[in-house]
């Protein structure tokens, strides 16, 4: 059986929302990462067997870990196919298993399209099993059991297996959404760059389904991101170790300590919302912890010498109704009267409502979230 190419170099590639780059290189090299460097929309690092489960499982900032297999000149559609085909396919899995494709192609000559490019790509792989099977493998666009990757550049292509088995942002604690949730990973972000220690409380105001107090006490207990995930894409590597894997699992689970009652608290003015926070909390260790109650942030006597994190509504609805600009105002007048000794962090999804609030900001930083550019600000209340 031939090497694959990360088994030659024991270099991956992860996926991370733009922007967070240098956020997720801290977190690689605490993880024990080595030759971090940026690539295209997300970071090149290399790393041991237990190192690239302990990312898997433990990396909050990061979507996916792509273990490159083969990398090949690639001019047109007949290169791609030769390459697919020419993969050990058999190593990684069965005609039993299912698989999907992802791709992008960027600055080739005579392969425009990443959709035309992953066909031909299954075509390769179909055509590998065929042949030495005399059937191959279906294909499921939704939750295969093995996830495949093309990266195209002009006329160099990476054809990777997806360790993480999918985007590693469904932590799997989020069964009830609402309308606007954040994105689990940009609400670890915003926690990163809060520089929270677990020391003050945390509130957030306007909860939604709660991602961020659930983020909040995945950091403050030391649990994994990937806990409550049913299986990771590295289990297809041919040189996948079980025991390994059990240990690094089991090494971080015992980590996880108790969340301090009182440290994490949320509220929000709808009452679906406080319902659903409730139960996607409670899915987490010690999560029945987090208090959860429902108010309007306005009715709140006051929340003085703490971190304040939320992610106000910023939809069509309170634009059309021509209130999104006195409820941005009557926010920073809550902060400013009623949150002496704070810190508060506010994600704008619409950065226009940023001159509204009518307070100073200590930074405005970029923060990407389901394709809104959109900004993390930072207010100290004195």
């Amino acid at each position: 059986m031939r090497s694959f190419l990360y088994q030659q170099t024991h270099t991956y590639f992860c996926q991370t929302p733009g922007g967070i780059e240098p956020l997720a290189a801290g977190e690689l090299e605490a993880l024990g990462c080595g030759n971090i460097r940026k690539g295209y929309r997300g970071l090149y690092f290399s790393a041991t067997p237990e190192t690239l489960y302990a990312v898997n499982y433990q990396a909050r900032l990061i979507t996916r870990v792509l273990a490159p297999l083969s990398s090949f000149h690639c001019r047109n559609r007949d290169d791609l196919y030769r390459a697919a085909r020419s993969i050990d396919w058999g190593a990684c899995f069965s005609v039993n298993n299912t698989f999907g494709i992802f791709a992008n192609v960027s600055g080739n000559a005579n392969l425009h399209h990443s959709k035309f490019a992953a066909l031909c790509l299954k075509d390769g792989v179909a055509d590998y099993f065929r042949d030495r099977f005399g059937k191959r493998p279906d294909v499921d666009k939704r939750e295969p059991d093995v996830w495949l990757n093309l990266h195209i550049e002009k006329n160099q292509g990476t054809i990777s297996l997806d360790t993480s088995g999918g985007s590693l942002h469904r932590r799997g604690y989020r069964r009830e959404p609402v309308e606007t949730s954040m994105q689990e990973i940009v609400a670890a972000a915003m926690l990163t760059l809060s520089e929270w220690d677990g020391q003050k409380p945390v509130y957030d105001p306007m909860c939604g389904s709660g991602t961020l107090l659930c983020e909040a006490a995945m950091l403050a207990c030391g649990t994994p991101a990937g806990f409550l995930r049913r299986d990771f894409g590295f289990r297809f590597l041919p040189d996948f170790n079980r025991q390994v894997w059990h240990n690094v699992k089991s090494e971080a689970d015992v980590r996880i300590a108790e969340l301090p009652e009182g440290l994490i608290a949320g509220s929000d003015i709808e009452r679906h919302a406080v319902k659903a926070s409730g139960i996607n909390c409670r899915r987490l260790p010690h999560g029945q912890r987090i208090s959860l109650s429902r108010n309007d942030f306005r009715d709140l006597p006051g929340l003085e010498n703490r971190v304040i994190l939320c992610n106000p509504p910023y939809g069509i609805r309170l634009q059309e109704t021509g209130d999104l600009k006195l409820f941005y105002k009557s926010l920073g007048d809550f902060l400013k009267k009623r949150c002496q000794g704070s810190q508060a962090f506010i994600y704008f999804g619409n950065r226009e409502m940023l001159k509204c609030v009518g307070l100073r900001p200590s930074w405005k930083k970029p923060l990407r979230n389901a394709g809104l550019d959109g900004r993390l600000v930072k207010y100290e209340i004195y």
